[in-house]
């Protein structure tokens, strides 16, 4: 499993999460138990990963990471205020062939278990673009990783993860928007759209 080394210890409660599947699978649950459940379907497969091909890891992943993450908004802000010139059509591609990288980079990831767990925080925090659910990956070793989300109610009233921050405070999707942006200007968005199939591309094969 790939994971940065950057780390940073914090002084809120967390759950653990070492389940292979947890139950509270309600679609009203609150942002932690939906964050709970995702980091639980992830160990799960994580755990048979090294019998599992690439396509066979995305495949289990794909449901989980659709119900946890709002991947179509996550494609807007990844891109910025450019989105509103593309085409709706466009659109369309471009929000597919993200959502797949998105897998891809799941499933590339989380290829292996040496004991790692999850805890998450068991008390999110408000701010002005939603809440964020403070969360570590606490390696073998005991290194704990932070990784936080920034998650809102979608149209439905249901929470979804909108950005991650690495590292507990590098949010994802400013990284991804600038270079998205330096390639929708060289290339269009015919030219995003390959650029992140060619990313996804690599991910299956690496």
């Amino acid at each position: 499993m790939s994971l940065s080394r950057r780390t940073l210890l914090s002084a809120l409660p967390f759950a653990a999460v070492t389940a292979p599947s947890l139950a509270f699978a309600a679609p009203e649950a609150g942002p932690g138990a939906l964050i709970e459940r995702f980091y639980a379907d992830l160990l799960a497969i994580m755990k048979e990963a090294k019998r599992l091909s690439f396509v066979a890891r995305y495949d289990r992943l794909a449901p989980t990471v659709s119900r946890t993450f709002d991947l179509a908004l996550m494609t807007r802000i990844a891109i910025g205020p450019g989105w509103a010139q593309i085409a709706a059509d466009q659109q369309q591609r471009l929000t597919d062939v993200f959502s797949r990288y998105t897998i891809s980079v799941y499933a590339n990831r989380f290829d292996d278990y040496g004991g790692e767990r999850f805890e998450v925080d068991a008390k999110p925090t408000s701010g002005p673009n939603g809440v964020i659910v403070s969360s570590r990956i606490v390696k073998a070793n005991g290194e704990p990783v932070p990784l936080n989300y920034l998650m809102r109610q979608d149209g439905a009233g249901t929470w979804k993860v909108v950005d991650v921050y690495l590292s507990g405070t590098i949010s994802e999707l400013a990284t991804r928007r600038s270079e998205f942006v330096a390639v929708l200007q060289r290339g269009g968005a015919d030219g995003l759209v390959r650029m992140i199939e060619q990313r996804t591309a690599a991910l299956r094969t690496g």
